[in-house]
């Protein structure tokens, strides 16, 4: 058994290296390997990267800037664990709690686990409006797959490697989230949410994500449930 851990990086030199130590001080029982992959960043996280090379990290390096989704795809491509976790680079999200996002994948429970910061867990507290645009997307999401979800957009997803070897993904940025979501409801994966913690920043800290994604994630839910 094999943890793969995929991070997704863009422009997050501040704090690049303390996630990176959190990722690694975690004991989930079993090997892990560290996947970065680097979306072509321009504020030195690149050049960290490539001094940071070690046994258990690896680091891909994008030759232009394409999303999100797009890193992730790569990073799923290179990936060698039976699971496969996404992890972002912002703090935003604790690596402490990879053991209880990946027990019901080990109890054979669940082909996905998603972590869902709308279930109880400590969080700080932020943007109203980006909470009601999550829970709108979310319940959208819901209607067209007939799932129960309380969190669609958040990072912490872990699949089994089988499951995510089926999914043939083409979204580069943010609409990874719905993408991914609609078409494990077509192939009837079992999904599992748990609480999560959730650390939020704001725009002066460095968050990216903004309203013109929020509008792209309803296009993508209409074109992924009814086009693709």
């Amino acid at each position: 058994m094999k943890l793969s851990v995929v991070i997704p990086v863009y422009n997050e030199r501040a704090t690049l290296r303390e996630i990176l130590a959190r990722v690694e001080a975690v004991d989930v029982g079993f090997p892990k390997e560290i996947v970065v992959v680097d979306d072509f960043s321009t504020d030195g996280t690149r050049e960290i990267l490539q001094d940071l090379a070690r046994p258990g990290l690896r680091v891909l390096l994008q030759e232009r800037n394409q999303g999100k989704g797009a890193a992730l795809r790569r990073g799923f491509a290179e990936a060698e664990g039976d699971i496969i976790l996404v992890q972002d680079a912002d703090l935003e999200y604790d690596p402490a709690e990879y053991p209880q996002l990946i027990a019901p994948i080990l109890k054979d429970r669940a082909d996905v686990v998603y972590g869902s910061r709308f279930l109880g867990g400590p969080h700080r507290v932020l943007f109203y409006w980006h909470a009601v645009g999550n829970r709108f997307l979310t319940t959208l999401t819901n209607i067209v797959t007939n799932l129960n979800l309380t969190d669609m957009e958040t990072c912490y997803k872990v699949f089994r490697r089988d499951i995510l070897r089926q999914l043939r993904l083409r979204s580069d940025r943010f609409g990874f989230e719905p993408e991914v979501t609609i078409k494990l409801a077509k192939l009837r994966a079992r999904i599992y949410e748990v609480p999560i913690s959730y650390a939020g920043r704001d725009y002066s800290e460095g968050k990216k994500i903004g309203f013109k994604d929020g509008l792209a994630a309803l296009y993508h839910i209409v074109r992924f449930r009814f086009f693709d």
